[in-house]
């Protein structure tokens, strides 16, 4: 997934009425202001009132459902023939401007403040999780060294501390 694929994307829905939220990898590099590295995939926080424009574009561009077994209708993956993908994060904002995700009982949410955050894809500037959030969305799932230089990267520009599960990245002994 290039730089231009998700600028492309971006000012398509916004051309549209359409927001989005930027998150994962290529959140952390707008916030950056610089693309840090390859991205497999993009990932999207969506409004569900907004997902039947957002499949409509995406299905005349060839994405289809990938990964099946783990979708949900909240999060689910879709892809094209050239190998792109789209992680779609789906949220029905609440009246405090929380981004409820999932079902109810679940209570998982995108906090209010987690969507504020704004940065810059091949010099546009785009929506996306605030750094805060972005770092604290990075855990709680298996580590990889990419998380850490993503996170440690965020902590330095935004002056956040490391979270203390990032330690071991730091002393591997």
């Amino acid at each position: 997934m290039t730089s231009r694929d998700v600028i492309d994307l971006y000012l398509t829905l916004e051309n549209l009425g359409v927001k989005i939220w930027i998150d994962g990898g290529w959140g952390v590099d707008a916030l950056l202001g610089e693309q840090s590295r390859p991205h497999k995939d993009l990932d999207i926080v969506i409004q569900q009132k907004d997902l039947p424009k957002l499949r409509e574009v995406l299905q005349e561009r060839g994405y289809k459902d990938v990964k099946v077994e783990i979708a949900r209708d909240w999060n689910f993956v879709l892809g094209d023939e050239n190998g792109r993908e789209i992680d779609v994060h789906v949220i029905v904002l609440d009246g405090q401007g929380d981004g409820l995700y999932g079902r109810p009982e679940n209570e998982e949410k995108y906090p209010a403040p987690s969507l504020t955050g704004s940065g810059q894809i091949e010099g546009r500037m785009v929506r996306c999780i605030s750094p805060e959030w972005m770092v604290r969305f990075h855990s709680g799932y298996e580590l990889k060294d990419k998380d850490f230089r993503d996170v440690s990267a965020l902590c330095r520009k935004f002056g956040i501390d490391l979270p203390s599960e990032y330690a071991r990245f730091k002393n591997p002994n």
